[in-house]
């Protein structure tokens, strides 16, 4: 069964920058595309990034420059780091994994989801 468990999450002020972590079990994690979307209140589902079995990367364009999406294989964990926040990102942020493409995960939400960490950011 696959287990996707997010943390990271908090409160910032725009400007700053925040870490997530996806801690994950259940699967073979070098056989999967895996990376996040957001969902805030009001808005639209948003693929923000995700990275592949051969460690290409895809980002949103709302977030590009500005996040980096990793993997440590080893852990079995992601990551996204934030930076240069702004009170835009604020939402919940859901780690997802997929055994198909990336385009799949970020535009069709294709894949299995954890519960998700909310980041939230002030102005």
């Amino acid at each position: 069964e696959v287990q996707l468990v997010e943390s990271g999450g908090g409160l910032v002020q725009a400007g700053g920058s925040l870490r997530l972590s996806c801690a994950t079990s259940g699967f073979t994690f070098d056989r999967y595309v895996i990376g996040w979307f957001r969902q805030a209140p009001g808005k639209e589902r948003e693929g923000v990034s995700c990275i592949n079995r051969e460690g290409s990367t895809y980002y949103g364009d709302s977030v590009k420059g500005r996040f980096t999406i990793s993997t440590d294989n080893a852990e079995n964990t992601a990551f996204l780091q934030m930076n240069s926040l702004k009170p835009d990102d604020t939402g919940r942020y859901f780690c997802t994994v997929h055994n198909g493409p990336c385009y799949d995960l970020m535009h069709r939400f294709f894949g299995s989801w954890g519960q998700g960490t909310q980041v939230t950011v002030s102005s």
